[in-house]
């Protein structure tokens, strides 16, 4: 009888956890067919003000931001794999343009800031680099973007190549990195004398910026657009409307981003 009582009282728990853990995974099948999101590749010197926007537009609207990060080939390269996606911002124009060849982005884009490049020294510039000619002097070392990676890369080679010094610096090159935020730390940890990033990435306690001469049209336009395979394109534009808004142009400001457009930069082209 002690035995058929227990037999009993087990089969009683074990239904009870059963039906439970039914009733568990009903809410949370029906909670997350009920949360919108919208997912993003985002170039990784962006990260700042897109994740502060994130969390403003789903407070704005109760829709989750999901982001992606890296460097904008690799994003390229994650598109034309997965076809999923809501929105594509990379850190310039270029990138974005392979993107519409590729037909990975349904239109032409709307442009949110500039990403304005500077030559990054350490602190109190010991090596006295005052100019890109400068990576060329003896004993400089360089990080710099990868080419095919990222904006600040590509910019940076079609720089050299004007001033004719493309090899010259190539030669001082210890580090290409896949993304901006490596050269970051790079510059922060003192592994190299000098690297190309961005004003907004300048880490003043350890760097000091010297800042490119306006006529070399250095600065790369932040484009933001829809994927061409969004399954809901009505909230995938909604989000790319917030970002390159009056409200979403404010956050970039605050990180350190001159906001599209600036005369300063009237003379680049999208």
């Amino acid at each position: 009888m002690h035995c058929t009582n227990t037999l009993i009282m087990l089969a009683v728990i074990l239904a009870c956890g059963i039906f439970l853990a039914g009733c568990t995974g009903t809410r949370d099948a029906a909670a997350a067919g009920s949360s919108e999101s919208v997912f993003v590749y985002c170039g990784a010197g962006l990260k700042a003000p897109m994740q502060e926007i994130g969390s403003v537009f789903e407070e704005h609207y109760g829709v989750a931001v999901e982001y992606t990060y890296a460097g904008s080939g690799a994003l390229i390269t994650q598109m034309e794999l997965s076809r999923k996606g809501d929105a594509f911002i990379p850190g310039g124009t270029p990138d974005y343009a392979i993107a519409l060849n590729k037909g990975l982005v349904s239109d032409q884009p709307q442009y949110v800031a500039y990403h304005v490049p500077v030559i990054a020294v350490a602190k109190d510039n010991p090596k006295n680099i005052t100019c890109v000619e400068d990576f060329t002097k003896p004993g400089i070392t360089v990080a710099l973007g990868g080419i095919n990676q990222t904006a600040i890369g590509k910019a940076g080679d079609k720089l050299f190549r004007k001033y004719g010094i493309a090899d010259a610096v190539e030669e001082h090159v210890v580090l290409r990195a896949p993304t901006i935020n490596e050269l970051v730390v790079a510059m922060n940890m003192g592994t190299v004398d000098a690297t190309l990033i961005t004003i907004d990435t300048v880490n003043l306690e350890t760097m000091e910026a010297v800042r490119l001469p306006l006529k070399d049209n250095m600065a790369l336009i932040v484009p933001i657009g829809t994927t061409a395979f969004t399954k809901q394109p009505d909230l995938a534009r909604q989000y790319v409307d917030f970002v390159s808004s009056d409200e979403g142009k404010a956050i970039f400001a605050n990180h350190g981003f001159p906001t599209y457009p600036d005369p300063t930069y009237a003379g680049i082209e999208p």
